[in-house]
């Protein structure tokens, strides 16, 4: 598979990377199991960028990792995060404190199973402690050895800035997909001038623009995504109305609509690379044939005809959670 350069550093990525399943629920012995030959799969086609976060099932995402990795771990260019806090309650928090950067760290680098985790990012910025703290405390787990590269995750503007001031910042990682595109000139740009590599995470759209869900009824109760209005009503249906036309074209192509979706997110940059997140292996050797589709200029201006900020019905996140979003 092509491999792209994060930034200004050294790292040399896959032209996509591996996630986490947001949906995945089998947390068992055979769960583990096919966690492992998905890795594994993804090894052998070329992939080599696994993105974490202790986020991701409470730190059990890292800790499988560690386990599917195994003694291929220096093939592999890990990526984890912190700062994004679930509350008993479910609800939603955030905390940078440059006490808390270092405590993270160090149950990461031991759930990982690596004296140094390739690229950390802050996983959610902290309206209550300045970016310029938090990233003056990652750095110095730079310069101690147990962290490569910095990046952040859903950051606007001016914080970046402001953190890359502190530290380079090699990766800034956002949601980016045909369905949501709106950090495509701001914050892209941004990224290009001050030489950041853009990692896109949910490129078919938290699913949707695979044609797979054709009704709120469609996602298990405990998915997040129902509180997403995007997948309501009267938005989802119109969503859907999109996607039979992207629909139209994938089936000239020969593509199903989620690799159109995938190819169309990998050509748009050799300093963008999108996360996958799918938990099977079929899914994952469709997504990396179309990372070497090429589009043809018409094909992607026609997508991009039908997918622009303005025709899309609904936002990616409920209003409370999009207000701590870009600070």
């Amino acid at each position: 598979m092509k491999r792209k350069r994060l930034g200004a550093s050294s790292l040399e990525v896959s032209a996509m990377g591996l996630g986490h399943s947001m949906g995945f629920q089998d947390f068992s012995e055979h769960g583990l199991n096919e966690f492992k030959q998905l890795v594994h799969r993804a090894l052998e086609l070329g992939m080599n960028f696994f993105d974490s976060s202790d986020a991701y099932w409470d730190g059990l995402h890292e800790e499988w990792l560690r386990q599917a990795l195994g003694a291929q771990r220096h093939q592999a260019v890990v990526a984890s995060k912190f700062g994004n806090i679930t509350l008993p309650d479910g609800s939603k928090a955030t905390n940078a404190r440059p006490e808390y950067v270092i405590s993270c760290c160090e149950a990461s680098l031991k759930r990982l199973g690596t004296d140094c985790i390739d690229l950390y990012y802050l996983h959610r910025v902290d309206p209550n402690t300045p970016i310029e703290d938090t990233v003056g405390a990652m750095s110095r787990l730079v310069e101690q050895g147990k962290v490569r590269y910095l990046g952040i995750c859903e950051a606007g503007v001016d914080t970046l800035q402001r953190a890359h001031r502190v530290h380079p910042m090699t990766a800034l990682q956002t949601e980016f997909s045909l369905w949501y595109r709106d950090t495509e000139i701001e914050m892209i740009e941004l990224c290009r001038q001050l030489n950041i590599a853009f990692v896109g995470y949910s490129p078919l759209g938290r699913g949707l623009l695979t044609g797979g869900i054709q009704s709120f009824d469609d996602l298990d109760p405990k998915d997040r995504r129902r509180i997403h209005p995007r997948f309501h009503g009267d938005n989802l249906a119109h969503n859907l109305t999109l996607v039979a036309r992207m629909q139209t074209i994938a089936d000239r192509l020969g593509l199903t609509t989620a690799q159109l979706a995938m190819a169309w997110t990998v050509a748009q940059g050799d300093d963008i690379v999108p996360i996958t997140g799918t938990q099977r292996v079929t899914y994952l050797e469709q997504s990396v044939a179309a990372a070497g589709f090429t589009l043809s200029a018409d094909d992607s201006a026609e997508l991009e005809a039908i997918f622009t900020p303005e025709s899309r019905a609904g936002e990616r996140y409920p209003r409370a959670m999009l207000a701590g979003l870009g600070i």
